[in-house]
């Protein structure tokens, strides 16, 4: 069992490409992935706001994440969330659970939410969903592609070729992720 641990932000769970190559690295246990039902109720009420979703097929996805990864859902960070100071006091929570769970990061793109004066006093990091996934390639190449390439082979409707897959992931702010897996197409 993997010892670093991660809260997902919403906003990584957000845009569906980038939310199934987190939860394909999730699976792999080179780290143990962490949420919450209130980032779930975030990510969803985003997407419900977007009027292309049904709530039945966002439910579903949210069930299905929380059967696949053990111990995922964090529970009784509640009562932190009114000591803690961030410049989005809506994004408190994330922290809360966080700090509940034993977490080493945060993975969010909004980064500026998140500021190391505040986080460093919980010894725990705001990391960006590029290099958070950059880094997973790099401590462990095939284990991390593996994942990816089952993502890129779940894509039954349009299958996609690594190169245009690669493209969806560019669109996900990935550059660095992107460039890196360039070296590795064949495990792809």
């Amino acid at each position: 069992m993997a010892k670093f641990s991660v809260i997902y932000d919403a906003c990584v769970l957000y845009p569906a490409p980038l939310r199934d190559l987190l939860m394909h690295l999730a699976l792999t246990d080179l780290f143990k992935a962490r949420w919450t039902d209130k980032i779930h109720e975030e990510w969803i009420n985003a997407l419900l706001r977007r009027n292309q979703y049904k709530l039945s097929d966002l439910e579903r996805t949210r069930d299905l994440m929380d059967a696949s990864v053990r111990d995922a859902k964090v529970t009784g960070y509640e009562g932190l969330i009114d000591s803690l100071d961030l410049p989005d006091q809506n994004d408190r929570h994330v922290l809360a659970a966080a700090i509940k769970a034993g977490a080493n990061a945060i993975v969010t793109t909004n980064l500026k939410d998140f500021p190391k004066r505040e986080l460093s006093k919980y010894d725990i990091e705001a990391i960006h969903p590029d290099d958070f996934i950059y880094y997973q390639i790099d401590l462990a190449p095939a284990v991390a592609c593996g994942a990816i390439k089952r993502q890129r082979h779940s894509l039954k409707n349009t299958p996609k070729t690594v190169d245009e897959f690669l493209a969806i992931l560019q669109k996900q702010q990935l550059p660095q992720t992107v460039s890196t897996l360039k070296s590795y197409t064949d495990l792809l």
